[in-house]
């Protein structure tokens, strides 16, 4: 009896299954870039810590009743930038970077400035697009704007200059250049610039590690 089907018929069907499946879940994770301090803004909870340990947890289950895998990382906080009252110990993540997950060094000595989302019962969330770096890596005006000049620009809006020309089309907003010109995200404006909100309700970019002065905030052109 003749088969409809050949086994190496077969067998290559199989294949382009899973290289395709294999493809969908190395695409499955995409994120668009973001400055520093758009992160901060769209960011629930901000933090600085070390990463002291780490362990797999259920984390309920899917609509099958299988269980749902996540990384539980056990944190030090060192310094809480927004975010509630209290601090945080643990901060979870999906288990592979596919789905967004996110893996950190667990010894201790790394610091990290870590956002994230809090969930409805309080746990803090982290993905592959929230704003993780190692704190030595931050320029001290990004440490300056943690403090304080990030959440002055969070009523502005940074917008992102993808190719030329552009430009911006509301008073509120700060055109983001960095991957345009220097081909990079952490480019100049990045490290060295917050957009912040000025008196008559415009925003503008500011360069500094001080607060801006009045005379900045006041004045009619940048």
């Amino acid at each position: 009896m003749k088969m409809p089907f050949s086994i190496n018929g077969i067998l290559c069907t199989l294949a382009l299954l899973v290289l395709w499946r294999a493809e969908e879940l190395a695409e499955a994770c995409s994120c668009a870039p973001v400055h520093p301090q758009q992160a901060f803004c769209n960011a629930d909870v901000v933090i600085r810590a070390k990463v002291v340990g780490e362990r797999e947890v259920d984390s309920g289950n899917d609509v099958y009743g299988n269980p749902i895998k996540r990384i539980q990382y056990e944190v030090k906080q060192i310094k809480m930038f927004k975010g509630p009252n209290y601090d945080i110990e643990a901060v979870f993540t999906a288990p592979v970077s596919a789905v967004c997950g996110v893996t950190l060094d667990v010894n201790g000595k790394k610091e990290y400035l870590i956002s994230g989302k809090a969930e409805a019962d309080g746990r803090m969330h982290v993905t592959l697009c929230d704003y993780i770096m190692p704190w030595d890596s931050l320029s001290n005006t990004q440490k300056k704007g943690l403090s304080q000049r990030y959440e002055m620009g969070c009523e502005c809006k940074i917008v992102r200059c993808p190719s030329l020309p552009c430009e911006i089309s509301a008073p509120e907003e700060c055109l983001w250049t960095d991957m345009m010109i220097e081909k990079q995200v952490h480019g100049r404006q990045a490290s060295h610039y917050a957009c912040v909100k000025r008196a008559d309700g415009s925003c503008s970019w500011y360069r500094g590690i001080a607060s801006p002065k009045k005379e900045f905030l006041d004045a009619d052109d940048p």
